[in-house]
C-alpha cells in the first residue's frame, strides 16, 4: 500500500491545463480483460511483472496521477479483482469496475456504461500499453476536445505489403499515408454510443474504437504519439518495455 502511494506521489503532476480542456469533464476506460494468448505465459499479460510490478499497476498509477480524470473504469474479470496489488487502487473513489464482454467492443460498451452521464470526453486505453506518457494523453484529449474524436498514432516505419492469398505480394502500400494506431483513443461518449449502435444495426466489422466514428463519416484526428507506446504482445516486448522504463529512470 505504501509503495503504491509513493509511486502515485512520485508521478509528475498532470493537471491537463490545455485551454481546450477547461470546460471538459474527462474519464477513462482501461481495458484489462484480454487473455494475452501470444505471450506464452501462465496468466494474462496485464498481470505479468514489468520491473517488479504487474503491467496493470503501471497503468493504474499513471491514470490515477491525472487529477482531471473524474472517473476511471477498469474493465476486468471477476476472477482477478481480488489480486492483492489491486486492493489499494479499489479504495480510490474515482475507480469503478466493469465486466469484460465477448469482444473488445462489448468490453468498451460495458466500461462506457460505468463512466456516468456527466463525462464529456472518454479515453479508451488498452492495459497492454503501460508505457504511454501523460504528455501524449493530454495532447490526445486536447485534439478530441477540438475535433470530437482523436487517436494516438505514429507514422509507419516498415514497408507494408498487401497479400490477397497470404502467399504472394499483391501490392506495396504507400508508407507515407500509413499510420500505426495506438491507444488511448478519445471520443465524445455519445459519439461512441451512436457509433456502436450504427455498427450493430448494420453488422459492420469494428477493429478499434474510432472505427465506429469513421463508419459514420465523422472525422478522427491523428495525434502524433510516441514509438515507445508499444503494445505488450510477445515475450520480447516485455524485454523492450523494461529497457524503456529503465531509460526513463523508472523503478519499482
Amino acid at each position: 500500500h505504501a509503495a503504491v502511494a509513493a509511486a502515485v506521489a512520485r508521478a509528475p503532476p498532470a493537471q491537463l491545463l490545455s485551454p481546450a480542456l477547461v470546460d471538459e469533464r474527462l474519464a477513462a476506460v482501461l481495458l484489462a480483460g484480454g487473455s494475452g494468448s501470444r505471450m506464452k505465459a501462465d496468466r494474462p499479460k496485464q498481470f505479468l511483472e514489468l520491473l517488479g510490478k504487474p503491467v496493470l499497476q503501471w497503468d493504474l498509477e499513471l491514470l490515477l496521477s491525472m487529477e482531471r480524470l473524474e472517473r476511471i473504469v477498469l474493465v476486468i474479470a471477476d476472477e482477478y479483482r481480488d489480486l492483492p496489488f489491486l486492493q489499494p487502487f479499489l479504495s480510490d473513489p474515482r475507480l469503478a469496475l466493469a465486466l469484460p464482454g465477448a469482444e473488445r467492443q462489448n468490453s468498451v460498451e460495458n466500461g462506457l456504461a460505468a463512466v456516468g452521464e456527466g463525462c464529456t470526453l472518454v479515453a479508451i486505453h488498452d492495459a497492454a500499453r503501460p508505457l504511454v506518457t501523460i504528455d501524449a494523453i493530454e495532447r490526445c484529449f486536447a485534439d478530441a476536445a477540438q475535433h470530437g474524436a482523436a487517436v494516438l498514432a505514429v507514422p509507419c516505419k516498415p514497408t507494408i505489403k498487401e497479400s490477397a492469398d497470404g502467399e504472394f505480394v499483391s501490392r506495396t502500400l504507400d508508407r507515407s499515408k500509413l499510420w500505426d494506431v495506438q491507444t488511448p483513443q478519445i471520443l465524445r461518449p455519445q459519439m461512441l454510443r451512436d457509433g456502436f449502435a450504427n455498427a450493430n444495426a448494420n453488422q459492420l466489422a469494428v477493429t478499434d474504437d474510432v472505427s465506429v466514428v469513421e463508419l459514420m463519416g465523422e472525422p478522427v484526428k491523428l495525434t502524433v504519439g510516441e514509438y515507445t507506446n508499444l503494445k505488450l504482445t510477445t515475450p520480447e516486448d516485455m524485454i523492450i518495455a523494461e529497457t524503456i522504463l529503465r531509460d526513463r529512470g523508472e523503478t519499482h
